[in-house]
């Protein structure tokens, strides 16, 4: 994820070099949680399953070999593909602590079910924001949509 220029004071000076070696040094270019390689196009089911071209294996979404095949019923229409990039993520959300163990590579995938209880309460938090400056401005939500009024002709 990128950083937000409002965030950004919380990162060190060296944070590329401590990213880099977080994700290549220590997690190799694979995903820390579901083994998914760097800068490789990779094909998926949606539902964290994915195919691993150098083992020539389905995985799941913890990076484990599945012990069963996959029914052919719809697999074609179902598979995408997806370009895996690693991104260095804070595991206790606290972007001042950046101990080599509060740090992980994550896929996006992983990356985004780590932050999503995170993601949920900013877009909470920006809807009852936009909500309150469409009352302060506009003044209240009407209760009950009112509708035109309809001209009837009058009768001789």
């Amino acid at each position: 994820m990128p950083i937000r220029p409002e965030h950004r004071f919380f990162y060190p000076i060296d944070w590329p070099q401590l990213y880099d070696a977080i994700r290549f040094r220590r997690a190799q270019g694979r995903c820390e949680a579901c083994a998914r390689p760097h800068l490789q196009r990779v094909f998926h089911l949606g539902d964290g399953r994915w195919w691993d071209a150098e083992v020539l294996s389905w995985r799941d979404s913890q990076g484990r070999r599945l012990r069963q095949r996959l029914r052919n019923e719809d697999l074609l229409a179902r598979v995408r593909v997806t370009r895996v990039v690693l991104a260095a993520a804070h595991r206790n959300h606290d972007t001042a602590n950046n101990e080599s163990a509060n740090l992980a590579a994550f896929c996006q995938r992983c990356h985004m079910l780590h932050d999503r209880d995170e993601h949920q309460r900013r877009r909470w938090r920006t809807l009852f924001r936009r909500k309150a400056l469409g009352d302060l401005f506009q003044g209240p939500y009407p209760a009950v949509p009112t509708a035109p009024a309809v001209l009837k002709p009058r009768s001789p």
